[in-house]
């Protein structure tokens, strides 16, 4: 039994099967919790006995799992049969499961679910990443603040796999070894680069300790390993890239390796850069332009000089391509340029993002009117099964089966009663959890059940809510009304940490203790915990800067709905029965209007939308009004913000074109 379920481990198509999960998480259910539902920490902890009880399912998931691997019918073999090669997806996280924590916040989120969605639509991809083995820090709340702990996943008791394949990468006029991974995601394989290698210098070794660690030389150089060292990890494995997809500038140095690679086969530089952007796509995520990363003349020198004196291009060829304006000395190397200049097309994240940075580029093409600008829009979905919960799953398989396959969804079948029945017992499941969580009793179960959880920008405006705390205290003490708050800042973003400490303070204020709360360290789980049982998914960004918000799109299938400001994926969702919209779509002169505009109509909704409708129950103790919009929030959101319809866009307008 031990070696059929590790044969089961070592591919991640387990995390998003019902079965498969179920199968580990009855073997031990308390200490499937203790090891961060981990199934390989658990199988070898246990005894033969216990493993043989689940022999019985263990056949049946072996069943599905094989089917799975060996189905030659897909959406792909059917939309796609000509496609030659692969699509190389490279990103710089990937959140495939919580015991791999290899992945930040939402740019992780979104890779990880296009490459599940890829496996199932049976998309001849393949991602590269690079391996982290201390990752994203972990937040400890320590005196009202965040704590950075960085301990080290044992990568021994992971899916990942070492392969004999070394890499050189180079950093100025030498270079170093990195060696890759292997993981499997379903039918997709993830290729990961580490530079802890022996041999190497502690300088490149530390390359693959920490996701978004150390300083601009460390970021750099980390994008050199993905975007130079992936490429050629693919040669080295004998992938064929017909397209390169740089999700996000991370990964925009890639174009350069691929430019290497042209000019050896003869021609004009020119030539040979046309001939790479032929085979490269980007998708920017980014609608604030801090978060554009730009390197100065120093940095690009150190990293990078040996590898274009090797391919005899003028002193200022790399910087040039990724300015603005070429030849201005003072303008540094920007990876979002270079990914623009370097790629066919490139689309932004949501409507709205699309129209953002296509003003935002504007610059880039002077001879364009801003509508013509090359970015279009891919909106962005969610991988339904791994974000839905496993009662939903089965109330939609018998009500409305063809909604794994891209059928529309309708809950017509299923009456009020048995829908709130379903909204109250994943609720309960939530506060159930925190309270263990918290060490005391604290949240209600009956309560309206407020969640906030998302990377603690200024822009994304965490505390907006406590503008007014007087009014705020009047409406959770006036009904059962609860907040649970989480996320986590940037250990070097001092406003975003200032911002988080707010709300901190505001959980001990007597006016809200109890009913305002704080769950640390917020990952995939915390995640999935949360857009599962809250009944009211708030989002508060100042307009236009959130490029997407997918942790919205997650509620939706677990009957809560969005209460939102209309920016990234809402304006395309919100219909008026679905949801809320927070303030009015218009951006206002100065912040300080713009922040008092929306916090006046957050506590409007809250009091005299959200908080009677969800407290009008009929004599049934339904609340049949909140129930509609229930339904309307699943029926509306599951199909049009599914990564399938997401993944299956970029195959027809990127994938498929040329």
């Amino acid at each position: 039994m031990r070696v059929r379920l590790r044969r089961l481990c070592e591919n991640l198509w387990w995390c998003w099967d019902v079965q498969a999960t179920e199968l580990f998480a009855g073997l031990h259910a308390e200490r499937w919790e203790e090891v961060n539902h981990n199934p390989q920490l658990l199988i070898d902890e246990l005894d033969d006995s216990t493993l043989e009880r689940a022999r019985p399912l263990i056949d049946e998931v072996e069943r599905r799992f094989d089917q799975y691997m060996a189905a030659k019918d897909t959406w792909a073999s059917r939309e796609m049969p000509a496609f030659q090669g692969h699509i190389c997806y490279f990103s710089m996280e990937f959140a495939l499961h919580e015991s791999l924590p290899i992945y930040s916040g939402g740019l992780g989120v979104l890779a990880g679910d296009h490459l599940k969605s890829a496996s199932d639509l049976g998309v001849p991809l393949v991602a590269v990443g690079l391996l982290y083995r201390e990752g994203y820090f972990k937040q400890v709340i320590a005196n009202n603040r965040q704590v950075p702990a960085w301990p080290t996943t044992p990568l021994e008791h992971t899916p990942l796999r070492p392969l004999d394949v070394f890499v050189d990468v180079p950093h100025g006029h030498h270079s170093y070894r990195a060696q890759v991974w292997e993981l499997n995601v379903g039918r997709v394989k993830l290729y990961l680069l580490d530079s802890d290698v022996d041999g190497n210098r502690p300088e490149h070794r530390n390359l693959s300790m920490q996701l978004y660690g150390g300083d601009a030389a460390t970021r750099i150089q980390q994008e050199v390993l993905l975007g130079i060292g992936g490429v050629r990890a693919l040669r080295a494995l004998g992938v064929t890239p017909s397209v390169i997809h740089m999700n996000e500038g991370h990964a925009a140095f890639a174009v350069l390796e691929r430019w290497r690679e042209e000019l050896l086969l003869g021609g004009t530089a020119k030539a040979a850069l046309e001939r790479v952007r032929a085979g490269c796509v980007f998708t920017t995520h980014t609608p604030v332009d801090a978060g554009h990363d730009r390197f100065n003349w120093d940095l690009k020198r150190e990293a990078l000089e040996g590898l274009r004196q090797e391919m005899k291009l003028p002193e200022g060829a790399f910087m040039d391509l990724g300015r603005v304006q070429p030849g201005n000395v003072n303008e540094p190397l920007c990876m979002t340029v270079l990914a623009l200049r370097g790629s066919r097309a490139a689309n932004g994240v949501a409507m709205l993002h699309g129209e953002v940075s296509r003003k935002m580029w504007k610059n880039l093409y002077p001879a364009l009117d801003e509508a013509a600008v090359p970015i279009g829009s891919v909106t962005n979905g969610v991988h339904v099964p791994s974000w839905m919960s496993h009662g939903m799953q089965r109330m939609l398989d018998k009500a409305s089966p063809g909604w794994r396959d891209g059928v529309p969804p309708t809950l017509a079948q299923v009456s009020d009663e048995e829908l709130w029945e379903m909204r109250c017992s994943l609720r309960l499941r939530l506060v159930a959890w925190a309270n263990r969580e918290l060490g005391r009793d604290w949240l209600d179960p009956d309560a309206l059940t407020i969640g906030f959880a998302r990377r603690f920008a200024p822009y994304k405006r965490g505390n907006l809510i406590f503008s007014d705390p007087d009014r705020l205290n009047r409406i959770l003490s006036g009904s059962a009304v609860q907040i649970l708050f989480a996320g986590k800042a940037h250990p070097r973003d001092a406003a975003g940490q200032g911002i988080l400490r707010d709300v901190l303070e505001w959980t001990r204020d007597e006016r809200f203790r109890g009913r305002v709360v704080f769950l640390p360290d917020y990952d995939m789980a915390l995640g999935r915990r949360l857009t599962q049982g809250v009944d009211v998914w708030l989002n508060t960004p100042r307009r236009p800067r959130e490029a997407s918000g997918t942790s919205g799109m997650k509620v939706p299938l677990n009957l809560g709905v969005n209460c939102s400001i209309l920016d990234g994926w809402w304006p395309e969702a919100f219909d008026g029965s679905n949801g809320w919209a927070i303030g009015d779509g218009v951006e206002h002169a100065t912040t300080e209007e713009q922040d008092a505009f929306d916090a006046e109509s957050l506590y409007a909704l809250l009091e005299g939308q959200i908080v009677p409708q969800y407290f009008a129950r009929n004599d049934d103790g339904v609340p049949h009004a909140w129930v509609a919009r229930m339904r309307r929030s699943l029926e509306t959101c599951l199909g049009r913000f599914h990564t399938h319809r997401m993944v299956a866009e970029y195959a027809r307008k990127y994938y498929l074109t040329s």
